[in-house]
């Protein structure tokens, strides 16, 4: 059975599944039939995860040239078709999409490690999120290279960010492009932004 993914057929398993569109925290729903959710599938520091009826499960890292999501969709329908785990209406896991908190998150992501280095990493990033008018709604820091859901202080937009896309390449300042949207304009980022008029 073939498949039509990420803008690619490939040959892949015996049952069909197709992916949706991912929720805030970048986690794609992995669909079979016309709607059943038979688990979520993301990325963590390079490796891909999956979160289903039994628990949350790191898969690893494809192969070269295979893409993470087609890796991980395909170990989900192998599972349920083992009968390891079960599916949920596509229509219940939109009704529990992850939601902004109102107070303070906390420093760290659940799934970061407390330590020295992690939590100066914290500190930074959220020094350079408050610099730069952004503020984590969701969870704590969550690495480098892990979307992080944000806040556009300028604006109100909310989606997920990489803080290593966000705090500028070799210590110059980010793109005044600053999500899909368009804000409020290169003008008005730089007259708000204090780092930008320095």
């Amino acid at each position: 059975m073939t498949t039509q993914n990420l803008e690619r057929t490939v040959v892949l398993t015996a049952m069909p599944f197709r992916v949706g569109t991912p929720d805030l925290e970048s986690r794609y729903p992995v669909i079979i039939g016309p709607d059943l959710v038979i688990g979520h599938a993301y990325r963590w520091n390079r490796d891909w995860w999956v979160v289903t009826s039994a628990g949350e499960r790191n898969i690893g890292r494809p192969k070269v040239g295979v893409p993470g999501i087609e890796k991980a969709a395909v170990h989900l329908t192998q599972e349920y078709a083992a009968g390891r785990i079960t599916a949920v209406p596509l229509g219940q896991i939109r009704a529990e999409v992850l939601r902004p908190l109102t107070g303070p998150v906390p420093l760290l992501h659940p799934r970061m490690p407390v330590s020295d280095r992690n939590t100066k990493s914290a500190e930074t990033a959220f020094a350079g999120l408050a610099n730069l008018r952004w503020r984590a709604v969701l969870t704590g820091f969550p690495g480098s290279d892990n979307h992080w859901v944000l806040l556009c202080e300028l604006c109100g937009w909310v989606g997920p960010k990489f803080w290593s896309h966000l705090r500028g390449r070799n210590g110059g300042l980010p793109s005044l492009h600053r999500h899909e949207g368009g804000c409020v304009g290169p003008d008005r980022v730089r007259e708000l932004i204090p780092a930008y008029q320095q």
